[in-house]
């Protein structure tokens, strides 16, 4: 089993004026634990289920750019792009250019976006949920011919692309993985089933049929259901002294049972050093087993 660690609040005791050192701390200690990749989320305000609107929210690919200097091995992402944020050809570019700069460890981590509180806020595109949808499949389609050769335009239908040049093209072969984060079972599933290289589920007791509406999708796709990485949405919570180890390590049991081979999420205390230890000496060698 594999662990991704997600950061998505950055209200930590230190405050904002330590937050720069707190997060170089918390990415190379990550790192260093053995933690495969390393995740934010792309929003603007904090959301509601985390804290207050109001505290601390980084932007995203600012930060992943930011981690990509100070941090040498761990994969980087969001977890997940808003699609309607960006343009698909600049986020196609973004995404490149965070893989050259990083050497070669950019995911593309994307849905369909849902705060439409944040987006009225700072007056960003959020057009209704059918639309969204489109906009995503589109977007995958962009990013996929922009990361091939050649430069030939792109006609969609919400988007229209004269020249998808990109240059220069991202490290990873073939091109970057991409992660497409959601359970819904008639567009979200399919599209994973279609375009992505890994899902991203909830881990709740809709799990299992989640997987088998996948693996529906991925038959009448023609597409190989074992080809796609399933991770999980997680709350890892391994105890102040590590006393929840031994059943997170049993949670992880029932898990890889369904095939999931990644688990991925935020961390309870994760701005205390005595955290990323208890990962680093006894929950991620013991789930590299599993």
């Amino acid at each position: 089993m594999k662990l991704g660690l997600h950061i998505p609040d950055f209200t930590w005791p230190g405050g904002t004026s330590a937050l720069r050192t707190d997060l170089v701390r918390i990415a190379k200690d990550a790192e260093d634990a053995g933690f495969d990749r390393l995740s934010v989320m792309d929003h603007v305000w904090q959301i509601d289920m985390m804290g207050p609107r109001e505290n601390d929210m980084l932007e995203a690919y600012t930060t992943l750019g930011f981690l990509a200097a100070v941090t040498e091995r761990i994969q980087l992402m969001t977890l997940v792009t808003g699609v309607v944020y960006r343009s698909p050809g600049l986020l196609a570019k973004m995404i490149s250019t965070l893989d050259v700069l990083s050497g070669g460890r950019a995911w593309l981590g994307i849905g369909a976006a849902w705060y439409e509180d944040e987006a009225n806020g700072l007056g960003l595109f959020f057009p209704p949920q059918a639309e969204r949808f489109e906009r995503l499949e589109e977007t995958l389609q962009v990013a996929l011919a922009m990361w091939e050769s050649g430069d030939a335009p792109f006609h969609g239908k919400h988007y229209q692309l004269e020249r998808t040049l990109n240059v220069p093209a991202p490290l990873r072969k073939p091109r970057p993985p991409i992660l497409i984060g959601g359970s819904g079972e008639k567009k979200t599933l399919r599209l994973v089933a279609r375009y992505a290289t890994a899902c991203n589920i909830f881990n709740d007791d809709q799990l299992p049929r989640k997987l088998d509406v996948l693996s529906a999708h991925c038959e009448r796709e023609g597409r190989n259901y074992d080809e796609i990485e399933k991770t999980v949405v997680y709350r890892f919570d391994l105890g102040a002294d590590g006393e929840h180890i031994d059943a997170t390590l049993a949670d992880f049991e029932r898990l890889s049972a369904l095939g999931i081979t990644v688990v991925h999420g935020s961390a309870q205390r994760i701005a205390e050093k005595k955290t990323l230890e208890l990962f680093a000496n006894q929950l991620i060698p013991k789930a590299a087993s599993i």
